[in-house]
């Protein structure tokens, strides 16, 4: 039998729908994928530093020697062989992490979503850095919390402002290495300042990681984790010294919250795959990381300096940006009387794109500001974007 003309289902969303929104940067990504626009936007690493025959070799290894299990179904807190691994490498001779205290997660945005799934109650108060990952702020407004912003200068998060505004927070999230958008560091002493007022104040302070071996010299900062671990909640992730396509990421934090996530992870996906996981420990297991991630260190802090040395070429006076000593990301600070949005369809129009800092504001948003990537674009790229973007501001001064 079949229905005459069936009628077209009139869709009513819940509450919680109605108030999600697109990304801002995977808007304008659409648009970038123009061959002839030179983007800047994007903060996806760069595919030179993919270790594609690495990979392929491990997956040929795993799924030849072990392919059944690998296929199968997992347990929802990973894959044991790679978190006793991940327990082992952030464990420091005076902190103990241990494989129970860690979750595997679908790429570290499922630990954000899972976070403030078992976390935040509608109306709860969430600190949050001024700008602030906007990956963050979009999994943690789908459970309706009130942000708070805490106050930043051209060091990062000022710990004092947590003290001040943080009674009855919920949780603190910060990024404490070349943050995203900014790449600004938080330095030794300011984490064990924000370590201690969160751990005085009962605000759970949530360290993402996702940048923190993509320093251009030295030795990564410490972990703000290893300083009470009781107290911090620690995100990890393999998209950026691996690949982001396998979508692999961990949360390290108390029994107790892991064990509640856990139960969070089993309603949303019961487990992250099995396959990915044996793969990426069969990669890293015999120190391959060590070699690896130098590597990409060297190739991002080139990139870097080449797109700082075309902004001291090309940008006019009145024009500031940071200067990152690791990770991915500059960030631009305008004449106030300029609105990096307008900016941007002009600069687009001239086949040149970059994120307008709007979208990274929990409130009020700093318009004359702008985040620049650096990672997948060509030196000669970055000198003839930088030279227009320099024209678009010179002629707006």
């Amino acid at each position: 039998m079949k229905l005459e003309h069936p009628s077209p289902i009139e869709w009513k969303f819940s509450q919680r729908a109605e108030q999600l929104q697109s990304s801002a940067i995977r808007e304008i990504l659409k648009v970038t994928m123009r061959p002839e626009v030179i983007s800047f936007a994007g903060g996806l690493p760069s595919p030179e530093t993919f270790p594609i025959e690495r990979m392929r070799a491990a997956f040929d290894k795993v799924l030849r020697e072990n392919g059944k299990a690998a296929l199968q179904y997992g347990p929802t807190d990973g894959y044991a062989p790679l978190r006793e691994f991940l327990a082992k490498s952030l464990s420091t001779p005076t902190c103990t992490i241990l494989p129970e205290q860690i979750l595997m997660v679908s790429g570290s945005q499922q630990g954000l979503d899972l976070i403030g799934k078992v976390l935040i109650d509608e109306g709860s108060k969430i600190l949050v850095e001024t700008p602030s990952y906007l990956g963050a702020l979009q999994a943690f407004s789908v459970y309706q919390p009130h942000f708070e912003s805490v106050d930043t200068d051209e060091h990062g998060l000022i710990p004092a402002s947590v003290a001040e505004k943080g009674e009855g927070a919920r949780l603190m999230y910060a990024l404490p290495n070349f943050q995203n958008p900014t790449g600004r560091t938080l330095s030794v002493e300011r984490r064990y300042e924000l370590v201690e007022t969160c751990a005085r104040m009962g605000i759970p302070l949530i360290e993402d990681n996702p940048y923190g071996d993509l320093c251009y010299s030295g030795e990564p900062l410490p972990k703000m984790l290893n300083m009470n671990p009781g107290g911090v909640i620690y995100m990890g992730s393999f998209s950026k010294i691996l690949t982001p396509g396998i979508r692999l990421g961990y949360v390290v934090g108390p029994v107790p919250l892991i064990r509640k996530l856990e139960q969070a992870k089993q309603a949303a996906d019961l487990h992250t795959a099995q396959l990915t996981q044996m793969v990426v420990y069969e990669v890293i297991k015999d120190g391959f990381l060590d070699q690896h991630i130098p590597t990409i260190r060297k190739f991002y802090s080139e990139q870097c300096d080449v797109m700082l040395n075309a902004m001291s070429a090309h940008f006019p006076q009145g024009v500031h940006w940071t200067r990152p000593e690791g990770g991915m990301f500059i960030w631009v600070t305008l004449p106030e009387h300029m609105d990096a949005k307008q900016l941007l369809d002009e600069a687009i129009a001239d086949n040149v794109a970059f994120v307008h800092g709007g979208p990274f504001y929990a409130n009020e948003v700093e318009k004359n500001t702008l985040r620049l990537s650096f990672v997948t674009v060509s030196p000669e790229r970055i000198n003839e974007g930088i030279a227009k973007l320099g024209k678009l501001f010179t002629a707006r001064i």
